[in-house]
């Protein structure tokens, strides 16, 4: 089905894990701490700069693939409204150029029911 050998699968079995292996599921670590850190909010570059300051080299496009494989995903951080006081200075409000008198007479009546 896959186009392998049986001797081929018993060889890849047998054979140690390789250097890049090892060395991923060891950056994995404080790639986990880093994120976990920054409240799930950093992404593959700023976990980098951590793992840099932390004196473990490694670079963005494998941080990056990491991340993925470990479901590390930054969630974005919340947008927040601006504050208001309330308090407008006069200077900021614009003048009433057209003069529009906002006086109702009566209440709107409802049509149809």
């Amino acid at each position: 089905m896959l186009d392998v050998s049986p001797g081929g699968y018993y060889a890849w079995l047998r054979r140690p894990r390789s250097q890049r292996s090892l060395r991923d599921e060891q950056l994995l670590v404080p790639i986990r701490r880093s994120f976990v850190e920054s409240d799930q909010t950093y992404g593959a570059r700023r976990v980098r700069r951590d793992l840099r300051a932390w004196g473990e080299p490694c670079g963005i496009h494998r941080v990056t693939r990491l991340m993925q494989q470990a479901g590390l995903s930054a969630r974005h951080r919340r947008q927040r409204m601006p504050f208001d006081t309330g308090w407008r200075n006069a200077e900021t409000i614009a003048a009433d150029i057209l003069d529009r008198q906002f006086q109702a007479d009566q209440p709107n009546r409802r049509s149809g029911s």
